[in-house]
């Protein structure tokens, strides 16, 4: 029984090999084109997850190195953009399928948007409530979550149905049933793993685009940190190109 800093970095670092691999090989290939094709079609790319998967959400939507059209959506959504009390943001909210259409009908969705959407879990009612509005509405869904645990739990949504079996693409997070990597003491686990191989695929994901859109002979419209000279200035011009369609801050 072992779980020392050597043991987690060991955990860690198998699986962003295993992820590299898969990635190098054409296994994100899928994902990519999707993103790729929505932006030149003029779509935006729309973030979510709840708990600790919102964390993935911020990866890909309004950081430094990031894609620029690119929106977060976030349960706190339904406080900032609605008239709902923030009482309402407890942790069992996640699980609630009923909040979906209102929380979609506060997020400024485009005709050629796609969806990209991480849950460890894969089986409470928002997370699958909104792949289930993206699909019903057309547009391209594309889910990060750990295969080993959803295949092990119950879904929550009425509809029965994971979020792996409702996205067009599915990429595995390969965090193991519960998350934890290392027993500290009997039945005592830690060394969560699914926040570090989410970030690390969203950050494959948005190279990939970044990389294809480049190879077309089109500059990538990325964010560049605003704390160097210059970068407010870059990050606003081509923020204003998608006004209206993503949000910041919040």
């Amino acid at each position: 029984m072992t779980a020392t800093p050597a043991d987690l970095l060991r955990e860690a670092t198998t699986r962003l090999q295993s992820i590299t691999a898969l990635a190098e090989s054409g296994g994100l290939d899928g994902a990519v084109s999707l993103l790729t094709r929505a932006l030149e079609d003029g779509g935006v790319i729309h973030a979510f997850g709840t708990g600790h998967s919102e964390a993935f959400a911020m990866e890909i939507a309004g950081r430094a190195g990031g894609l620029i059209p690119t929106n977060r959506i976030a349960l706190r959504d339904l406080v900032l953009h609605g008239d709902r009390e923030a009482d309402i943001l407890t942790a069992a909210l996640e699980r609630e399928p009923w909040l979906v259409d209102e929380l979609m009908s506060l997020t400024p969705v485009g005709e050629h948007d796609v969806f990209v959407i991480a849950s460890n879990s894969g089986v409470n009612g928002s997370i699958v409530g909104v792949a289930l509005w993206a699909k019903e509405h057309g547009h391209p869904v594309i889910a990060v979550t750990s295969l080993d645990h959803t295949a092990k739990v119950e879904p929550k949504h009425p509809s029965g149905k994971r979020l792996s079996e409702v996205a067009d693409v599915v990429i595995d997070n390969l965090a193991p049933y519960g998350d934890s990597t290392l027993e500290v003491t009997e039945g005592i686990g830690a060394g969560a793993i699914s926040s570090i191989t989410a970030a690390f695929i969203a950050q494959l994901l948005t190279l990939g685009v970044a990389r294809q859109i480049a190879q077309t002979g089109q500059k990538p419209p990325m964010y560049i940190s605003a704390n160097i000279p210059g970068g407010d200035e870059h990050n606003h011009v081509l923020e204003e190109l998608y006004a209206g369609r993503i949000r910041r801050g919040g």
